[in-house]
């Protein structure tokens, strides 16, 4: 059983990593306390702090950070560049063994993105993105990704840190998938087929991001669904973690396209 530490709890992404590890010893930090869960606070930015909350623990799940695609520079350098390096530093002094970033598909999605000031769209016929392809930063926040991959290929390098950077989709409920693509196959809905991450997909690969063994590191993954129009791909990330997605958008929206057909015939 191992102890592991998740920051970001108290968001969305934390809150389906929490169910994800039920038997082992989890410690959970967040920017501010919250009613419904019991988190420690942390500020991110105090690498003191930082060092002294990780002391043994084994993994670190980072989920911290400023998750706004549209924030500006000033918004975002603080949590996710400093931030970050300081998840890195206190991982080093405690001897953490992984290190779990949530990355995004923010940081290679420009080519695929109709507009920089529209960052979840895309464009009609997407290039498929593979791990091991260039960065392509969409938006200063996605540029902050970019150096998260970059300084955890550092750190692995450096320090021997297990490392798995973790491109994470966009995490929605059914409904949610629903209502953010209503029938319409625009920019924005192809986006959202493309990136959905189930919550129990969103388990499973945070899941396998910290427990697989693996054969190097860093490690790149995908964190999607298996989504029929996807183009992030996931065979690396099948190969490399043994993450087996189970659902998929299109059979979301087209059950719910069916039913509503039925309804007008019936």
């Amino acid at each position: 059983m191992a102890n592991i530490a998740i920051t970001g709890a108290s968001g969305r992404v934390g809150r389906e990593a929490i169910q994800t590890f039920p038997d082992d010893s989890l410690t959970l930090f967040s920017h501010s306390e919250t009613e419904d869960l019991e988190t420690t606070p942390l500020e991110i930015e105090d690498r003191s702090a930082f060092v002294d909350a990780l002391s043994d623990e084994d993994v670190l799940i980072h989920l911290a950070a400023n998750p706004d695609p549209r924030a500006e520079w000033d918004e975002v350098s603080g949590p996710n560049i400093d931030g970050l390096y300081n998840a890195y530093e206190a991982a080093v002094e405690n001897d953490v063994e992984r290190v779990v970033f949530a990355s995004s598909n923010h940081a290679v999605n420009m080519r695929n993105t109709v507009s920089s000031i529209r960052p979840e769209s895309t464009v009609g016929n997407p290039t498929i993105v593979r791990p091991d392809d260039p960065p392509d930063p969409d938006t200063y926040y996605g540029v902050t990704k970019v150096f998260g991959e970059a300084i955890g290929d550092y750190y692995a390098a450096r320090e021997g840190i297990d490392v798995v950077h973790l491109r994470i989709g966009w995490l929605l409920t059914r409904e949610e998938l629903r209502k953010e693509c209503d029938g319409r196959d625009g920019a924005g809905e192809r986006y959202a087929r493309a990136m959905w991450l189930s919550p129990e997909d969103c388990q499973r690969v945070i899941h396998r991001a910290a427990t697989s063994a693996l054969e190097r590191s860093p490690v790149v993954a995908h964190g999607i669904s298996q989504n029929s129009g996807r183009f992030l791909s996931l065979s690396e990330t099948l190969m490399s973690l043994e993450y087996r997605p189970q659902d998929d958008s299109s059979d979301v929206l087209d059950e719910d396209e069916s039913g509503r057909k039925g309804l007008e015939t019936g």
